[in-house]
């Protein structure tokens, strides 16, 4: 059996699996819902005057850091836990044909999840006339920020057997993340850090990065940003997945 057909075989039955608990369906309906709310009864996205959507992509790194986590943490514990790990890793399948797969069926998740928002779109071209190029790259920024935290969560989800603490990882790891970035951080470690030491805490954060798509900028050096996160998390993933096979 191709590499190919392997991971196609994976990623099958892990998107079947989503659809075949009640996760998918609680994890969408939430989703769906936050992302609906916080724009228009937090931010005032009717009251503002503009046919924006950046009060709707403001709040998607704080959604993505609960609910990603959510949805990564059984990935790998869940393998784990009932011994299908190794089984799948003894019948031919590697360790990066797995990766693969299963990152990849989360992140066709997520991107349905993210389409299925489209009506927020649909009533601000019919309220106004929105730049489709800035939503675009909105939504692009968003995929790929979903994409950066899925992969830490895919990545804890291969250290542990428990799920909770898994999910707990990637909230950490994903709010360091997220605010590296901010002011208060920097300044903070600005009192006892060199300057070359904040500098390379803030260019960790997915913010300015994530900031700058939401604009409607599409900037080469943010998507490698986020593909090199994603890369670097599936290789660590990968090498953990070696290390319990070696060990077991």
């Amino acid at each position: 059996m191709s590499s190919r057909t392997t991971i196609r075989a994976i990623l099958k039955r892990e998107w079947g699996a989503y659809f075949n608990s009640p996760i998918a369906y609680v994890f969408m309906v939430i989703f769906l819902v936050m992302a609906g709310f916080f724009p228009f009864a937090v931010s005032g996205l009717f009251e503002g005057g503009q046919a924006t959507l950046r009060p709707f992509f403001f709040w998607h790194p704080w959604l993505y850091l609960i609910l990603v986590p959510a949805v990564a943490m059984r990935l790998w514990s869940e393998e784990r836990r009932s011994g299908t790990i190794e089984l799948l890793l003894t019948i031919g399948v590697t360790p990066t044909q797995a990766v693969v797969a299963k990152f990849m069926a989360a992140w066709l998740f997520m991107m349905l999840t993210l389409a299925l928002t489209f009506p927020v779109v649909l009533t601000l071209i019919y309220l106004g006339n929105p730049d489709l190029g800035v939503a675009f790259t909105g939504y692009l920024g968003s995929l790929l920020l979903a994409g950066a935290y899925l992969s830490v969560g895919l990545l804890t989800s291969a250290m542990t057997r428990n799920q909770v603490v898994s999910f707990i990882l990637a909230v950490l790891v994903g709010l360091f993340l997220l605010l590296a970035g901010f002011p208060p951080v920097t300044e903070l470690l600005s009192r006892w850090a060199p300057e070359w030491l904040v500098a390379v805490v803030a260019g960790f954060s997915f913010m300015p990065h994530f900031e700058t798509m939401q604009r409607g900028i599409l900037d080469l050096r943010d998507v490698v940003y986020f593909l090199s996160v994603i890369g670097f998390m599936l290789c660590a993933t990968h090498e953990v997945l070696k290390s319990k096979a070696a060990e077991g």
